[in-house]
């Protein structure tokens, strides 16, 4: 059922304003009021990457009157292709430079406040005050976690995303919801005990339409909250398999609330779970030279962009989704699976272990390789 609204709407929209949020004017049980409860809101967007760049996008065109944006990297030629906020001349200019920008040319009533510094647990609660809600679009378990707490310290809701590779999720966690609606915290996702090792979008790749995607989805909940229109994603938590085009909904209920609680959505870097095996032998780099050398064939999975900058002498080279489509050309009894670090080569020796090839995985990859044994050998 729909929350009560966040905020208390601005007295007026000017003539232009209203012209230029027409549309959500005529939608019903939307109107004027819940657009001037739009324009007297202030959000909080922390990070503004392949998350963050479509949320402000879309609560800028929106006609959200403040928003804070949180981040201090630099723009960088590799961001283009997920972080459509930016342009090939913010190339070395602060991401949130984008932001003001950008959000000026959609709405001149809308307000951003850019925030060059890295957030962290002794300064996100004074970063994200005055928040009416707070939007997460980083990439790192420690940082996320200091903006959820702070956002329970605030009592503020947070609508919270993640996307690796072609999956993602998306829900809202708040400690102080409406009275009568139970709260939900990051940490009845993902327990503090739980593993916080997640390979980076450098590492294993990122598809950029679905940041696009689930940036929408943060922005929709975000304006939900602040409107009090539709229903939000609190207790439930939206998994997203863009591969196979596939939406699924899981429960999401306190740990500690004394029922049993549904199993929570599968970490970022496990959307799409491995077939059950069993575990997949990681060499080491002079053990994999070893095997080699007794006829142990060195399978790269990377893309040919990446095994144009060099390979291990003797490896054949065929991509992971080449792999995975057909394990059998691999056309070896036993081989060495080896991509950047070792989270492909993970998925290939699943894959080729479920078709009979006896695989194993060299640990950390290419990396590992060049500083082992490229070491011994100068």
């Amino acid at each position: 059922m729909p929350f009560p609204p966040l905020v208390e709407p601005v007295d007026e929209l000017t003539d232009a304003e209203r012209t230029r949020t027409a549309r959500h004017l005529v939608l019903a049980g939307f109107g004027e009021i819940a657009q001037r409860r739009l324009a007297a809101a202030h959000v909080a967007v922390v990070g503004a990457g392949g998350l963050g760049s479509p949320v402000v996008l879309a609560l800028a065109a929106a006609g959200v009157g403040i928003i804070t944006v949180i981040d201090d990297d630099l723009v960088e030629a590799s961001n283009l292709q997920r972080q459509v906020m930016h342009r090939v001349s913010d190339v070395g200019a602060a991401k949130v430079d984008s932001a003001v920008r950008i959000a000026a040319d959609l709405s001149p009533t809308t307000v951003v406040r850019p925030v060059q510094a890295q957030l962290s647990p002794d300064n996100a609660a004074e970063l994200l005050a005055g928040a009416h809600v707070v939007v997460d679009g980083t990439d790192t378990f420690e940082t996320r976690e200091a903006v959820a707490a702070a956002c329970e310290q605030l009592g503020v809701p947070l609508v919270w995303g993640v996307v690796q590779e072609f999956h993602a999720q998306a829900t809202v966690f708040w400690s102080a919801p409406p009275a009568g609606v139970t709260a939900v915290r990051l940490a009845d996702l993902y327990p503090p005990d739980a593993a916080r090792e997640v390979p980076s979008c450098s590492q294993v790749g990122v598809l950029g339409a679905l940041c696009l995607q689930v940036g929408s989805l943060l922005a929709t909940e975000t304006v939900k909250l602040i409107t009090g229109v539709g229903e939000p994603l609190l207790g439930r938590v939206l998994v997203i398999d863009a591969l196979r085009g596939r939406t699924d909904e899981v429960p999401l209920r306190p740990a500690t609330d004394g029922t049993d609680a549904a199993p929570p959505a599968p970490a970022p870097h496990a959307a799409a779970p491995l077939p059950q095996a069993p575990a997949i032998p990681q060499l080491s780099p002079a053990e994999a030279l070893a095997a080699q050398r007794g006829g142990a064939v060195l399978l790269d999975v990377r893309e040919p962009f990446e095994t144009e900058r060099g390979v291990i002498p003797g490896s054949v080279l065929l991509p992971l989704g080449d792999v995975l489509a057909d394990p059998t050309r691999v056309g070896a009894p036993a081989v060495i699976v080896v991509c950047q670090v070792g989270m492909r080569a993970q998925r290939a020796a699943v894959t080729l272990r479920g078709a009979g090839v006896e695989a194993s995985v060299l640990a950390g990859g290419i990396d590992a390789w060049n500083r082992d044994i490229r070491a011994v050998h100068q």
